[in-house]
């Protein structure tokens, strides 16, 4: 009787699966870097040209760290995208869902969660030591 072999990688109806997780994810990635770059490219409407001087320098302190913020958000979300990116290649040369440390496949149940994952939770643990 032969050994049981283990998966090596997933078979095309699974990788199917994962591409439908991550095209939903792209699709709501991209409308929420859409939200955060008009927040902080567009000026406010509700302007403090009116109000006293005092207001105003709090007003505009508050946009500048309000703009940050947004960019800093921006920047999370477009490295998400290019990560989800990365992943549908993976998936295309059928290498998605293969540990980058183990070599083993990483568990389904991480990459419905995570889709984007490189690492298994194991490689991920023993890369925080």
């Amino acid at each position: 009787m032969e050994p049981k072999r283990e998966k090596t990688r997933y078979s095309d109806e699974e990788l199917q699966e994962f591409r439908q997780i991550i095209l939903k994810k792209l699709e709501d990635a991209r409308a929420g870097l859409k939200v955060l770059t008009e927040a902080y490219t567009t000026q406010n409407e509700n302007d403090t040209n009116d109000t006293s001087p005092s207001f105003k320098i709090l007003e505009e302190g508050s946009q500048v760290l309000s703009k940050e913020e947004n960019g800093q958000l921006a920047a999370r979300q477009e490295k998400f995208i290019r990560d989800l990116e990365n992943a549908l290649i993976r998936i295309e040369n059928k290498s998605y869902g293969v540990c980058r440390a183990t070599g083993k496949l990483i568990s389904k149940e991480r990459l419905r969660s995570v889709p984007h994952a490189t690492l298994s939770i194991e490689a991920k643990l023993n890369q925080k030591k």
